[in-house]
């Protein structure tokens, strides 16, 4: 089976090392400096518990979007293409995977945020799409090597069907011999919502303070403010008719910023490097669906215009 990685980062880049260790063919698909050393470097993977893994350039085919935009070099090559990439970029990214995967392939969104699946559904067919997430906790130092920082698992699932097909059962015995703990989801939507609450409850008030993940629960106000932001966030989810049995929102967050706490999360990494955030498709959106059904969210707007104010700041 080929495997590509579409967006590079942390997760991204947490991916294609864990693969590295199967006998899928993987091809990474970045741009600019990150395509540059890929190909010229490989990738340096800091283990969770403690190793450090030197993948070299030639275990993995790199595509450069700087230099082929449509990744025409694999055209209708890969059987799963998994989009790790920032939420602005999906149409995008969707539109590469379109053009690399075969007939048969699919893509999967392991993206932060709301509306990913969605987005993706009209690019390539919902019946091609598979969303999901991840709570393995990833970051990337300047030298770009990748920290796996937390270790979590994977979950994934479909829109379209309660059980996996061929080639999702294929996609989840490569996660499980990357030892990335993957777990198929009846009811995606459900899973969605549940990691753009725990995004919301982490992301920008690590990012706004610049924080660890687990500093958030070393300090009181901090931990009041993020579960705060995680009811508002699951409030408006049930509102849509989403759901969450048998989990309690608060002790689930709370064992993520424990499974991730000396995560430095992707938003904190974007508004350091000066790059735009996912605040939209997360606070943002959950804002959005509040105003649409009446549901104060003072929390998540608060957060949101803050975060927006740094990004401002630093483009400035």
């Amino acid at each position: 089976m080929r495997i590509a990685v579409l967006g590079v980062g942390s997760i991204g880049g947490l991916i294609l090392g864990a693969l590295s260790t199967t006998d899928h063919g993987l091809v990474a698909v970045s741009r600019a400096e990150t395509a540059l050393r890929l190909s010229a470097e490989g990738l340096v993977l800091h283990h969770h518990d403690g190793p450090i893994e030197m993948i070299p350039p030639g275990r993995f085919e790199v595509v450069d979007t700087t230099i082929d935009e449509e990744a025409s070099q694999v055209s209708q090559s890969i059987d799963i293409a998994i989009i790790c990439g920032k939420s602005g970029d999906t149409e995008l990214l969707g539109r590469i995977a379109r053009n690399v995967l075969v007939s048969s392939g699919m893509v999967l969104s392991l993206q932060n945020g709301l509306g990913n699946v969605e987005k993706l559904n009209e690019i390539i067919g919902k019946e091609r799409v598979l969303g999901g997430s991840t709570t393995h906790g990833a970051w990337k130092d300047d030298s770009g090597g990748i920290h796996w920082a937390g270790f979590g698992n994977i979950i994934v699932g479909s829109l379209e069907r309660k059980s996996p097909g061929q080639i999702e059962t294929s996609l989840i015995q490569a996660f499980e011999h990357a030892n990335l703990k993957p777990l198929w989801s009846e009811d995606l939507n459900s899973s969605i919502w549940m990691k753009a609450i725990i995004n919301v409850a982490i992301n920008p008030i690590c990012a706004i303070a610049g924080l660890e993940n687990g500093m958030i629960e070393s300090n009181p106000h901090l931990l009041s403010l993020s579960l705060a932001a995680a009811s508002e966030a699951a409030t408006v989810a049930r509102n849509k008719g989403i759901d969450f049995p048998d989990i309690d929102i608060e002790s689930r967050v709370i064992e993520v910023i424990r499974s991730t706490s000396n995560n430095r999360c992707s938003m904190l990494q974007d508004l350091m490097s000066g790059r735009r955030t996912e605040i939209d498709s997360l606070c943002g959106r959950i804002s959005e669906e509040a105003e649409a059904s009446g549901v104060p969210v003072p929390v998540n707007s608060t957060l949101y215009a803050l975060v927006k104010a740094i990004e401002i700041s630093n483009t400035v």
